[in-house]
């Protein structure tokens, strides 16, 4: 059995990975600062700021470590050298959460797996140097997961909407906006088939279409029975920017393919995959 371990096991997607997997696999994941994980004996707390990853693997002993770590940009660095040489040498792969904003510095067009990444973003260039210290490894060591704009009923943007509707303020869309998105449902379990079936190389697990964000934030509002949701517009061009990656050369089966529409129905209710 796959022993994994899950780096950032106490965010919104490394709990989501966890609740998917752990039922199927040996499976462990690191916390920080909350408090109800301490209790769990497959977690393992986790300071990126101080303390060593080497002591969690070694612990471990994981054949795949998932990376959804989040925090100090320089630390996060350090340790992804690690686990690059870590895996180089042991029976161990690792599977990478990047992001769409690896190709933030393009902006007339969405973008597939084997683009040339350019950011213009310092998250953007942080995750190109991570990605490039994986691609130096043989493939069968690495999947790295680009990732869209992720949504679920806990996600941080909707908390996001939420907390503005309570409050009464403004939400933030930016109608020149061309993207495409996830749930943490649909995500979860196209990584549960990427490790079943082991998987490698550059995957972009988005929905197979486009949307404007402000629209997408209509619908939203929509399903919460928001009849006059009010909007700030944020415009950062006069034209349409894409920030969008599409599968192309490395596309899931069918039935993990999805859509925006789905996106949107699973934050509703109407689909609970």
């Amino acid at each position: 059995m796959n022993r994994i371990l899950i780096l950032g096991a106490s965010g919104f997607i490394g709990q989501a990975i966890y609740k998917e997997l752990c039922s199927y696999f040996d499976v462990y994941g690191t916390f920080y600062s909350n408090k109800s994980f301490a209790e769990n004996a497959h977690f393992i707390r986790y300071d990126l700021d101080y303390d060593g990853i080497d002591e969690v693997v070694l612990q471990v002993k994981p054949t795949i470590i998932i990376s959804a770590l989040r925090g100090d940009f320089a630390a996060q660095i350090e340790v992804h050298i690690f686990l690059t040489e870590y895996v180089k040498t042991r029976p161990c792969k690792l599977i990478f959460l990047s992001s769409a904003n690896v190709f933030d510095a393009y902006s007339s067009y969405p973008s597939y797996e084997y683009d040339k990444t350019l950011s213009e973003s310092i998250y953007g260039k942080l995750k190109i140097r991570i990605e490039n210290m994986l691609m130096r490894l043989p493939q069968k060591k690495y999947a790295i997961i680009r990732l869209p704009m992720v949504f679920g009923n806990n996600s941080p943007r909707i908390l996001e909407i939420k907390h503005c509707l309570q409050e009464k303020v403004p939400i933030e869309v930016f109608p020149n906006l061309v993207m495409n998105t996830i749930s943490d449902k649909k995500l979860t379990q196209q990584i549960h088939y990427m490790i079943n079936r082991r998987k490698n190389g550059i995957f972009h697990l988005g929905a197979e279409n486009l949307i404007h964000h402000d629209e997408f934030y209509t619908e939203i509002l929509k399903s919460m029975n928001v009849e006059k949701p009010v909007f700030k517009n944020v415009y950062t061009s006069n034209f349409d920017r894409f920030l969008a990656v599409l599968p192309k050369e490395n596309k899931l089966p069918k039935h993990l393919a999805t859509t925006n529409e789905e996106t949107l129905d699973f934050i509703s209710g109407k689909n609970t995959l």
